[in-house]
C-alpha cells in the first residue's frame, strides 16, 4: 500500500543544514494500523508530511499501491493526494463553520454538489457520533468533539489511508481512548490504512500492528508491536517503553527484572502467586500495566532479592506460566 524507498528530507536555513529524515526504507501494508514513534525531534512529522507530499521528499521515492508519487506533476498528485485523509495535533477547523460545513469542505473543493456533500458530511458525522453537533460551531465542542469532526473531514472523499499527525496528543488519557476506538473501528468497517505518529507507547500498544521507531530521523527499529514491546533491540524503543520517569540507574548494584504481560487475565495475580509459589519477596520498582478487554497488558519492573536459588525459582514459575521477562538494569542504560 505505501512503500518508501530511501527516502530523505533535508531543510537548509541560513546558518546550517538539517537532516530532518535519512534514508528510511518503509513498507506499510494494505489495512495495517502502522505506529510510527519517536521522541520529539526524531522526524515523525516529516516523515508523515512526505508519505502524501506535502513535504517533498530531498530524496528517495514514495509509492501509494504501484504509484510513484515522487514522480508524478502537481495535477497528478492532487489527484492521488485524495486517497490520503490527514488529522492533526490541533485539529485544524475553520471556526466560522459548522461541524457539518468542516466535513464538507473537501467536497467542496472536489466539485460535489451541495446536496451530496451534505448527505455525505451527515453519514459520516453519524459514523463518529456527532450526528446531534452537526450545527454546533468549534467554539461548542470539546477537544475531543473537535477531533472526531477532523476525521470525518478525513473520511469525506473515501480515502484508502488515513494519516494521524500526533492525533491524541492534545487530549485527556479517557478522550485518547475514545479516539483510538474510533480510529479501530474504522480500520475494521471500512478497511482503511492507518498510519499514526506519535511519542507515546500507549498509543501504539492500544491500537497498531506494526511499529516503526524514529531517532535523529533515522529508521531504528521496525516490527510487530508485540515483539518491539517484549524485545526492543534499540536504545529509544526501551526508553519509550520504560514506566515513565523509572530508571534503573539507582538500582545498577540489585538485580532487576522487566517482565511483560501481553495478554493475561487481568483477574490473575500474578505476582502474588509467583510469591506464595516461590517462597520470595519483591520490591515492585515502577508499573505501567492497564485492562485492556479483561486482559493485562504492560510491564513491570521488580527488584529481587540476593539469594540465586530463589531468583531461579522465580524464573522457572514465569517461565511456567508462559510471562516474558528480562534480567537485568543494562538493557534500559544510556
Amino acid at each position: 500500500m505505501i512503500t518508501l524507498e530511501n527516502v530523505g528530507k533535508t531543510f537548509t536555513t541560513q546558518d546550517r543544514v538539517v537532516e530532518a529524515v535519512k534514508n528510511v526504507n518503509l513498507q506499510i501494508e494494505k489495512g495495517e494500523i502502522y505506529g510510527i514513534i519517536g521522541f520529539s525531534g526524531a522526524g515523525k512529522s516529516t516523515l508523515v508530511r512526505c508519505i502524501n507530499l506535502l513535504e517533498r521528499p530531498s530524496v528517495g521515492k514514495v509509492f501509494l499501491g504501484k504509484t510513484e508519487l515522487t514522480a508524478l506533476t502537481d495535477a497528478q498528485l492532487r489527484r492521488e493526494r485524495s486517497k490520503m485523509g490527514m488529522i492533526f495535533q490541533h485539529f485544524n477547523l475553520f471556526s466560522q463553520r459548522t461541524a457539518l460545513r468542516n466535513v464538507c469542505y473537501p467536497l467542496e473543493i472536489a466539485g460535489v454538489s451541495k446536496k451530496e456533500a451534505i448527505q455525505r458530511a451527515e453519514k459520516l458525522l453519524k459514523l463518529v457520533g456527532l450526528e446531534e453537533c452537526k450545527n454546533s460551531y468549534p467554539s461548542q465542542l470539546s477537544g475531543g468533539q473537535k477531533q472526531r469532526v477532523a476525521i470525518a473531514r478525513a473520511l469525506a472523499t473515501d480515502p484508502e489511508v488515513l494519516l494521524c499527525d500526533e492525533a491524541t496528543s492534545a487530549l485527556d488519557p479517557n478522550t485518547t481512548i475514545s479516539i483510538l476506538d474510533l480510529l479501530k473501528r474504522i480500520n475494521n468497517e471500512m478497511g482503511l490504512t492507518i498510519v499514526i505518529i506519535t511519542h507515546e507507547m500507549k498509543v501504539v500498544e492500544h491500537i497498531c500492528d506494526k511499529v516503526a521507531v524514529l531517532e535523529y530521523g533515522t529508521l531504528v527499529e521496525t516490527g510487530s508491536v508485540q515483539d518491539v514491546f517484549m524485545a526492543p533491540k534499540s536504545q529509544v524503543a526501551k526508553k519509550l517503553i520504560m514506566p515513565k520517569g523509572e530508571t534503573t540507574s539507582s538500582f545498577e548494584n540489585n538485580k532487576i527484572l522487566r517482565i511483560v504481560f501481553d495478554g493475561q487475565s487481568s483477574f490473575e495475580p500474578v505476582i502474588s502467586n509467583m510469591i506464595l509459589e516461590c517462597h520470595a519477596t519483591v520490591n515492585i520498582l515502577g508499573a505501567n500495566t492497564e485492562n485492556i478487554g479483561g486482559k493485562a497488558f504492560g510491564q513491570m519492573l521488580l527488584q529481587l532479592p540476593e539469594d540465586e536459588i530463589v531468583i531461579g525459582r522465580i524464573k522457572n514459575y514465569l517461565d511456567t506460566i508462559g510471562i516474558h521477562y528480562e534480567e537485568g538494569g543494562a538493557p534500559f542504560d544510556e
